[in-house]
């Protein structure tokens, strides 16, 4: 094999390997972000007065 060919190959796997790092990144990115929009919305959802008492009859 000649050194201009192994140079090619090995631009091609150097740039396909920064492709699927900038993929992981925005994969990454999006699970953060749909994390901080459920926790913001969990918060607001929390209504600390429904449930803390319970009526009893005998």
């Amino acid at each position: 094999m000649d050194i201009a060919a192994l140079s090619i190959m090995m631009n091609h796997s150097q740039v396909k390997q920064q492709a699927n790092i900038s993929v992981m990144k925005m994969a990454m990115n999006t699970a953060e972000q749909n994390n901080v929009n459920l926790t913001k919305m969990l918060e607001q959802s929390v209504q600390p007065h429904i449930g803390s008492k319970i009526d009893v009859k005998l």
